[in-house]
């Protein structure tokens, strides 16, 4: 079974039920970890969801960690997201993943960028960064999908677009792409990054066309 079969699972389908769903988003300062989750959260909301989204940026600017709880569904009454209750854990960076992955519910989906930032330590040579990330997590996580986003953005000539390209991926994923995020994307992002974004988007969803 390929990553994209696991991915697609007609259980993650949010349309299925009206169960509410749990979206944690992790990555680190400056990644647009943040800008990512805005965009999901409005999109669902003019798909006439009642969303909640939380934001919790830690040290951000020193590169810390920042993460974002997104819930949505017929009633929504927090947006906070606990130790095994998020059904898509979405991870900008690989330690991240390993970080937050305790917040994944058995049988959850992870969506991880298979990209790497050092932190300080490593940088100064008083830590090494782990070695086998993704086959530990492949190991742990049955329904995952890794990919480059930030080399697919890097490829439309801005790798900080690896956050929409994230995005698309995770929408696709959960069989969320009749909402017209087009729109969306164009109501948000500042009009001379428009069409990188898009293409960003539309990059994302390809990994799982």
């Amino acid at each position: 079974m390929t990553d994209t079969d696991k991915i697609l699972n007609p259980g993650m389908n949010a349309r299925e039920t009206d169960e509410t769903k749990s979206v944690l988003l992790v990555g680190v300062g400056g990644q647009g970890t943040i800008l990512a989750s805005r965009i999901l959260s409005d999109g669902l909301m003019r798909a006439g969801y009642d969303v909640k989204m939380s934001e919790i940026h830690g040290m951000s600017q020193r590169g810390g960690s920042v993460t974002t709880h997104v819930k949505f569904g017929s009633k929504v009454y927090s947006p906070i997201i606990n130790e095994r209750e998020a059904d898509i854990l979405v991870s900008f960076e690989k330690v991240e993943a390993v970080r937050w992955l305790s917040y994944l519910k058995p049988g959850g989906m992870l969506v991880v960028n298979d990209y790497e930032i050092h932190p300080l330590s490593v940088l100064t040579g008083e830590a090494k960064y782990p070695d086998g990330i993704i086959e530990l997590l492949r190991n742990k996580v049955p329904n995952m999908l890794a990919l480059s986003a930030s080399q697919a953005a890097g490829d439309l000539g801005n790798v900080k677009a690896q956050n929409i390209v994230l995005l698309g991926a995770l929408i696709k994923g959960m069989k969320l792409d009749d909402i017209d995020w087009i729109t969306v994307l164009k109501d948000i992002i500042p009009p001379k990054l428009y069409d990188l974004n898009v293409n960003a988007f539309k990059a994302g969803m390809a990994f799982l066309a």
